[in-house]
């Protein structure tokens, strides 16, 4: 059904109430429906919402933030609420929106940002640090700052991106509010301390001053948010879990579905699913065995009284290899070899040690016996759900979210492991298991608003928000071109999705397909091939304003596909590499070339 037109004249406050209050009761289609008419309505025809009469500031505020996966966003977004419910007024901006020339304008700065893989920052942000590591750069003076760095201790380079801001913010004149805190996969603990003194300081600070008169400030429409998130996760039951290779294929890929309904969960094509997923009993029971300890031990956390069994298999990564646990077996067991790879210079070995060796391999090969458990469990990290982009549409499937699944499967020491989520997913998830899960947005990879052809790019599971893409435009009846670029292995086993495909081709939702199929020939062939075998049509469609998308593997797909649009745009423009490289990089800036890579 299409949408009805949006009014002519503006709703009273009481008029937006009363929609508000109706929207909390529609189902995710009637919301999908609804979309059109919302969409119409300009900010003017919506109500101003009076902030606290309270509201002071002395110094202007600004929030950045630079996210790969929205954990950044989310804690930008905490951040803002903490500061306006002392009475300030700040201004919230993703780094990709930001303005960088205004830096050198700014009085107070407030950075949340990620590291992404090896020391480097989130893709969307790539812009801002090129420009404020540049000769560019403005200089800082008067401006204030702190810094918020999020990453991943499992890598050499742990939270690179937010030192190597919070250097450049000093070395270009500003002055620090607070140190910067750096926080490892389990951030919310030490992020919340961070957002609580910085918060407190700029207030203490503010309130000093003479208050300002309040401000008001027009909000768009919402809908009441859903009880569940990340911290109190949706039980919901699996409802399909099947293999979607064919006999005798190479790989291993699942297709899954799960059931959010009576959740109020609601997600947008390019949104990932996170799963709170539980480890592996099999590979408990070989620690608590190469520990000595009974799987009904019982001990103290965090007030309350758990066994060491419930532990390990829900509350804590058992799997991958900290610093941290380094230095605590160090110190436990005493070992020459530890203690050496603890030295400052041996940060190349100390990296590769922990790649190569889970905590049960550290343990087996250097024994300590009678471990107390409440040590133990005090140098793992708490267990982190998992990211799987959404294979599906709410607006197509209500009330069920789809993933696509490869599961991670390799042997290390001689013994075969797997994913924490995916081997879970693939060998213990059965049809009505219940596994908790919730949405994490990313605004980072979005269908165009309008109707703008689209260029989709991936390979392997990286086909999974496309089928969300088209299901989405299917529902809509969003008559555009689109084009995707497919990769895997083998035709005959692996071609994901084919029969979905091949009837969106008939009915039109999808314009063209080019498939790389890399084993089926002598030669290998990927979609970045494919994609230099169509350079001129990939050009005219980039210069009719056609969106890239590109989804899938980031050590090889993402860079050589980037690569391949380089050298497509100097060919069919006739220019050099430089120029070709500044047209992509405004394709980011404008929002349409966006990645999602893992």
């Amino acid at each position: 059904m299409n949408a009805p037109e949006s009014p002519g004249n503006p709703l009273t406050l009481d008029q937006w109430r009363q929609v508000e209050e109706l929207t909390r009761s529609l189902d995710p289609m009637q919301m999908c429906w609804l979309s059109g008419y919302f969409s119409g309505l300009d900010a003017g025809s919506r109500p101003p919402r009076p902030q606290p009469a309270s509201s002071v500031s002395a110094r202007a505020l600004t929030i950045l933030y630079g996210t790969e996966t929205g954990n950044c966003a989310e804690l930008a977004r905490a951040l803002k609420t903490a500061v306006e419910e002392k009475g300030l007024t700040c201004t919230l901006s993703d780094m990709t929106d930001y303005k960088v020339r205004q830096l050198s304008q700014e009085q107070d700065l407030l950075v949340i940002v990620s590291t992404y893989g090896e020391g480097d920052p989130p893709q969307p942000a790539t812009g801002f640090f090129e420009f404020i590591e540049g000769r560019k750069a403005q200089k800082m003076d008067g401006v204030r700052f702190a810094v918020l760095a999020l990453g991943d201790s499992t890598y050499e380079y742990y939270c690179q991106a937010g030192k190597r801001l919070d250097q450049r913010l000093e070395e270009l004149g500003g002055h620090r509010l607070i140190a910067r805190v750096d926080c490892d996969v389990d951030y919310e603990d030490p992020a919340d301390a961070w957002i609580s003194a910085v918060s407190d300081q700029l207030a203490a600070e503010a309130h000093a001053g003479p208050p300002l008169t309040a401000v008001t400030q027009a909000h768009p429409i919402a809908t009441a948010p859903s009880a569940y998130d990340k911290r109190n996760p949706f039980p919901a039951p699996i409802i399909e879990n099947m293999a979607i290779v064919g006999r005798g294929s190479t790989k291993e890929t699942r297709h899954i579905e799960f059931s959010i309904a009576g959740s109020g969960l609601v997600y947008e094509p390019g949104d990932a699913l996170g799963i709170a997923a539980s480890n592996d009993p099999a590979v408990v029971v070989d620690l608590l065995e190469a520990l000595g300890l009974a799987s009904e031990t019982k001990f103290e956390l965090k007030g309350q009284v758990s066994t060491v069994e419930e532990a390990l298999t829900h509350r804590f990564e058992i799997t991958a290899a900290t610093p941290r646990f380094l230095d605590y077996w160090a110190l436990l067991s005493e070992a020459p070899f530890l203690r050496q790879l603890q030295e400052e210079d041996r940060a190349g070995e100390r990296s590769v040690f922990l790649r190569t060796h889970h905590i049960l391999d550290i343990v087996r090969r250097f024994p300590v016996r009678d471990v107390m458990p409440q040590g133990f469990v005090a140098a793992l990290r708490p267990l982190q759900p998992r990211l799987y982009s959404l294979a599906s549409s709410l607006c197509a499937t209500p009330d069920e979210a789809h993933l696509t699944v490869a599961p991670l499967r390799y042997g290390l020491h001689g013994t075969a492991r797997s994913g924490v989520a995916s081997g879970l997913l693939a060998d213990r998830a059965e049809i009505d298991t219940v596994l908790p899960v919730y949405i994490q947005s990313n605004q980072h990879f979005r269908l165009p608003a309008n109707d703008a052809p689209i260029l989709m790019i991936g390979a392997g599971t990286g086909v999974a928000p496309y089928r969300a893409f088209l299901q989405e435009r299917e529902a809509r009846g969003i008559a555009a071109q689109s084009w995707l670029f497919f990769g895997e292995r083998n035709f005959r086993t692996d071609f994901l999705y084919q029969t979905e495909w091949q009837g969106w081709l008939k009915d039109g939702t999808l314009s063209r397909m080019d498939v790389a199929f890399s084993r089926d020939r002598a030669d290998k062939i990927y979609v970045q091939h494919r994609l230099k075998e169509q350079a001129r049509d990939i050009f005219a469609w980039l210069e009719e304003g056609a969106h890239i998308y590109v989804c899938g593997d980031a050590a090889n797909l993402a860079p050589d596909v980037h690569e391949a649009l380089i050298d497509i745009v100097a060919h069919e423009a006739h220019t050099g590499r430089e120029a070709a490289e500044d047209y992509v990089r405004s394709l980011q800036a404008d929002r349409r070339y966006q990645r999602d890579v893992y």
